[in-house]
């Protein structure tokens, strides 16, 4: 993979199953919050889909669009795009109320110092998106920081783990949660509470922060010593065949990762290989890590087509080719949520 274009190809690649269970969907495909690291494939993904299969659907990107040529990518993918701030409720009860729905919009990175805006972005709007699309399949981006630091040993929180969320932002992304899922029981609005960690798009990820520090000759710390990544193209396909699975009276909950358990310590050797170095580590495994289990997920959909070893690979080549990044850390080491 040496080009944006082939990256987003590949992100956007369909698979039978996909185009299959959009087939059995009534209605439209709305995304909102489009203009995020994931929307944009996930959108280019759905009318990938939708055209492979002949369907009759639209697929609507929404976002703010304020700067860049995003839109017009979109478009020239055969996407409609509607400008909106989701922050504006006049633009909000000027969304079209499409059947089915896939929430991304939601605010992360610069929330300490910052708390007030976060939570207004992750609890306040989703509230009245819900209550304007009660009538609607919604799929809810969440985030597998909502359940507490697991035992290495104990192979990650699944579904059933009781929240315990760390810091204010993984504290509003389940307030986020709680707002949707009051919707779906007073109003009988079928969600999926979709818990993902961490997506990687060689652009930024877990992958990228860590192999630009092997390859910089900067110290890793392994504190935060395990780690649960998926490839972009597979979480976006995840939740977009999880539209089908949409319940009321409080939803479904799916954990969106990939299978492994990953050693950070064992990744710093992997990238240290790839670029003949020695990996500089400090600090110690802590007994704890924030893990998902997305074995559900796996017996759903299958297990993601893109392997450990050729995401680490493409990375790997993707730095030392001097591959466009997205300059967005993820902060995966922080073990007292504060971003």
């Amino acid at each position: 993979m040496k080009s944006v274009d082939q990256l987003e190809s590949k992100l956007a690649a369909v698979s039978p199953e996909l185009v299959a269970d959009l087939a059995k969907l009534d209605g439209d495909i709305m995304i909102l919050g489009a203009g995020g690291k994931m929307g944009p494939s996930l959108a280019k993904l759905a009318k990938n889909a939708v055209d492979q299969g002949g369907l009759d659907k639209r697929v609507v990107a929404v976002s703010r669009f304020s700067s860049g040529g995003l839109r017009q990518e979109l478009e020239a993918w055969g996407v409609e795009t509607l400008a909106a701030d989701l922050m504006n409720e006049s633009d909000i009860k000027a969304l079209p109320k499409l059947a089915n729905v896939v929430y991304m919009a939601g605010q992360k990175f610069g929330t300490t110092g910052r708390e007030y805006y976060t939570w207004a972005m992750n609890t306040l709007v989703p509230a009245k998106v819900a209550d304007h699309l009660r009538a609607s399949r919604i799929v809810v981006f969440s985030s597998g920081n909502v359940y507490p630091f697991m035992p290495v040993a104990a192979g990650g929180a699944a579904e059933r783990v009781v929240p315990d969320p760390v810091g204010e932002y993984a504290q509003s992304c389940l307030g986020r949660e709680r707002i949707f899922q009051y919707f779906s029981h007073t109003y009988g609005t079928p969600i999926v509470l979709f818990r993902l960690n961490y997506a990687i798009d060689l652009r930024y990820g877990v992958l990228l922060d860590l192999a630009q520090q092997i390859y910089r000759q900067e110290a890793v710390d392994v504190s935060m010593g395990h780690v649960n990544v998926i490839w972009q193209g597979d979480a976006n396909e995840y939740a977009l065949r999880s539209l089908r699975l949409a319940e009321p009276e409080g939803g479904r909950v799916l954990n969106a990762t990939g299978p492994e358990t990953i050693s950070i310590r064992w990744l710093a050797g992997e990238f240290a290989e790839h670029f003949a170095v020695d990996p500089i580590l400090i600090g110690d495994e802590q007994a704890t890590c924030l893990l998902n289990n997305a074995s559900a997920a796996h017996a759903l959909f299958g297990y993601p087509k893109v392997s450990l070893q050729q995401m680490i690979a493409w990375t790997a080549a993707w730095i030392e080719a001097g591959g466009a990044t997205l300059d967005k850390p993820t902060h995966f080491q922080e073990r007292k949520g504060r971003y």
